[in-house]
This record gives C-alpha cells, sequence and structure tokens, in this order.
C-alpha cells in the first residue's frame, strides 16, 4: 500500500529520548498505544494513555522479563499484509487488531560490555523481543512503518500532520535502516562470544 493511516502502535524503547512527544502527538491523532515495562511506565507518568502487552495478549511478562512481546496476538499484528484479504480475513476470525506503527530501539549491549562484564552477565543485556519486533516489522513495510531511533519521530510526525498518511517511501527507508541496525547489533553480540570461546 501507498499510504498507511496509523490507528495502532507499539512503543517498546530503550532510548526514551522523545518517546513522549511522540506518544503525546499519536495520542491526539486517535492512535492506541500498546507498550510494555519502562516505556509504559514513562508514557503514564506523562498522563499519556496506553495499554500494556500483557492486555493484548491475556499473558504476563516471564522469565524476569525475558518474554514479553513474543506473541502471536502481538506478532500477527505485525506481519499481516493489509493487502492480503487472507491476511485480514485471520486476523479478524482470532479478534486481533493490526498495527500500524512499531516504534522500537534495542539494549545497549556495546555499553554493558565496555567493563566486560563476563558471558553471563552480558548475555542478560541480548535484546531478543526487540530485534524479533524490529524484524518483522521492516519485513511488512508495506503495511506497517517501523521506527527504529528517534531521529525518525519528527519526519514521521510531520509527515501526519501534513497528510494524515505514511508514505511508501519513508517506510522503506526506516526498514533498509532497520535490517542495518539488527545486523550490527548481532556483529557486536557475536564479537563479543568470539572474544569469550
Amino acid at each position: 500500500m501507498q499510504s498507511l493511516a496509523v490507528k495502532r502502535a507499539l512503543l517498546s524503547v530503550t532510548d526514551k529520548t522523545g518517546l513522549a512527544d511522540l506518544g503525546a502527538f499519536l495520542v491526539t491523532r486517535g492512535v492506541e498505544l500498546i507498550s510494555t515495562g519502562g516505556t509504559m511506565k514513562l508514557l503514564k507518568e506523562k498522563g499519556i494513555p496506553v495499554t500494556s502487552v500483557s492486555e493484548i495478549t491475556g499473558f504476563p511478562e516471564i522469565l524476569g522479563g525475558r518474554v514479553k512481546t513474543l506473541h502471536p496476538h502481538i506478532h500477527a499484528a505485525i506481519l499481516a499484509s493489509k493487502d492480503d484479504p487472507g491476511h485480514m480475513k485471520t486476523l479478524a476470525e482470532m479478534n486481533i487488531q493490526p498495527l500500524d506503527l512499531v516504534c522500537v530501539n534495542l539494549y545497549a549491549f556495546e555499553m554493558a560490555i565496555q567493563d566486560d562484564p563476563g558471558l553471563e552477565a552480558a548475555v542478560e543485556q541480548i535484546d531478543i523481543g526487540g530485534p524479533t519486533l524490529l524484524r518483522a516489522a521492516a519485513k511488512n513495510y508495506s503495511s506497517v512503518c517501523v521506527l527504529p531511533h528517534p531521529d525518525f519521530y519528527q519526519p514521521c510526525m510531520s509527515m501526519l500532520q501534513e497528510s494524515s498518511v505514511i508514505d511508501l517511501g519513508f517506510r522503506v527507508k526506516t526498514a533498509s535502516y532497520t535490517f542495518a541496525m539488527t545486523s550490527r547489533y548481532d556483529q557486536v553480540i557475536s564479537g563479543y562470544f568470539n572474544q569469550k570461546a
């Protein structure tokens, strides 16, 4: 699809730069916000209405936060093609509402290993859900806008302010950035593991 309207957004970020402004802007446009952990806490503290991922999935965060967003009610909502009637029929049958925007950035693994805490401590800083969400949204750029870095927030808001939709070119650009970012993230982790091997 060329133009994407935004009705539901998932926000789950480590770097909270610009988060409150983005959340407030989206809410003024009638967008439903879904979030987790510290991101949800910050939004609530700013008086921004937000729904927890657990409310959407019907499943609590478990394993000390290792499993939060890894659930079909989240990933089907991201990966469904809005141009595919079969996909949309499946969502309707399973009472899953599609997501239109995914704003995620990653645990700062590179910073976490600067003082070399050791492999056991370092693995707790490896983001699993974040890259999964990012890659899913980037793969489905035709139906979802991914915002992998705060630098993209203002251009996205400006576009929505001016035309009420996010155009395909911007979605391809942010998807490209996302794949490069997650690739680099894995390279840093791999490099650390190689040092320890």
